[in-house]
């Protein structure tokens, strides 16, 4: 590395540390939608990248623009995704050792979102995509032999709730010489509630092949239902107005996958209005930022048209997370309704639904909103 490069990437990153990111959302956009933002501001660009860890998947348009770009923005950018790519190649190898230890005990695992594309993605994407962990689901009468798996490869179990836990139950397992940890589920991440109308996971699945090993690929449409559940409901983004880009660009190459996302079917897949709500805000999203063409009976209601105006409102202004508050309230009959009779296991009959939210709730959701979250916009 040139002392020159060196200096250039260590101004970027005193850049970072000073960086607004308020007003850098439609700059990102536009480079992930593969067009050169008029006048950004760089440092505040990259800044929201490395802040949503979509940093490596700039790359494509890093390299088309490479003349119009400043020299030290491609620099950083392809630094990150070199280095990536020897990281996910290492996430890979490892995939592909706990798969095939997972099957030699009769056991064929289901690979849950960014794992999932990992393993069906071309080589050459590999680097584009910058992962934190690899998520695979067994049947609950799998996890023990899954563990002993696993455990005889060297694992240690870093968290694992009590055996009565109420929700979603999983394992963090983590290996010194590892580069990711291993998280392993029993269900579809989020509340069970919402994949009532799905059915069960494994008819929306392939059989695919990594190493010597088999798994279970979910269809990119059942994918995309993963992927809206876990960031709206289990990471509580359709609550606090986070946007995950990163998750993001994964449902733009599902919609873009040879496969693509059937959209009736997505559809019928949302059990209840709060269902659909959370959805089709993640859908406007989609459309919005990064040019998918989703119907647009899927992208024009008004509820997810103003959680996703909430959205971009609260990126560009993070004072108005606390003031954009009750636009929760919209939904919270629903709420009740829903997934909130569910849980109690009990039906809300009569004027019970309009009832308000509890003192505790409200406490929860204005912690929620002070929050700032690693990949979160």
């Amino acid at each position: 590395m040139s002392s020159t490069s060196s200096a250039a990437q260590g101004g970027l990153l005193l850049g970072f540390m000073r960086a607004n990111h308020s007003r850098c959302l439609v700059h990102w956009s536009e480079c992930l939608r593969g067009r050169v933002p008029k006048d950004p501001d760089w440092i505040s660009l990259l800044g929201l990248a490395n802040q949503t860890l979509t940093t490596p998947a700039l790359m494509r348009f890093a390299t088309r623009f490479k003349d119009q770009i400043p020299e030290d923005v491609y620099f950083y950018v392809e630094q990150l995704f070199e280095r990536n790519v020897i990281r996910n190649g290492r996430l890979v190898d490892q995939l592909a050792e706990v798969v095939g230890a997972i099957n030699d005990r009769g056991v064929i695992p289901v690979l849950l979102k960014g794992a999932a594309i990992l393993a069906t993605a071309p080589q050459a994407d590999h680097g584009l995509k910058l992962m934190c962990d690899l998520d695979i689901m067994v049947s609950p009468d799998e996890t023990e032999p899954t563990l002993r798996a696993l455990l005889a490869l060297g694992y240690t179990i870093e968290y694992q709730p009590p055996a009565d836990a109420v929700g979603n139950w999983h394992v963090d397992l983590k290996r010194v010489c590892d580069v990711g940890m291993i998280d392993l589920h029993r269900a579809p991440p989020g509340p069970a509630f919402f994949y009532r109308a799905s059915g069960d996971v494994k008819q929306h699945c392939t059989i695919a092949h990594i190493g010597r090993g088999s798994v279970y690929i979910p269809s990119a449409t059942y994918g995309a239902l993963i992927l809206a559940v876990h960031d709206q409901f289990q990471d509580s983004d359709y609550w606090s107005g986070d946007l995950d880009l990163r998750h993001l660009l994964e449902l733009r190459e599902l919609a873009h996958s040879p496969e693509g996302i059937d959209w009736n079917l997505l559809a019928s897949f949302a059990p209840d209005k709060l269902a659909r709500n959370a959805l089709e805000t993640h859908l406007v999203a989609l459309y919005s930022l990064l040019d998918v063409d989703v119907p647009v009976r899927m992208r024009s209601r008004f509820i997810p048209l103003l959680q996703h105006w909430r959205r971009l409102a609260q990126v560009r202004f993070p004072l108005l997370r606390q003031a954009l508050l009750p636009i929760t309230a919209l939904d919270y009959c629903n709420y009740r309704n829903g997934l909130g009779a569910w849980t109690k296991g009990e039906a809300i009959v009569g004027d019970r639904k309009w009832a308000l939210p509890k003192s505790s709730t409200l406490d929860w959701l204005l912690w929620l909103s002070h929050e700032r979250r690693t990949g979160k916009a």
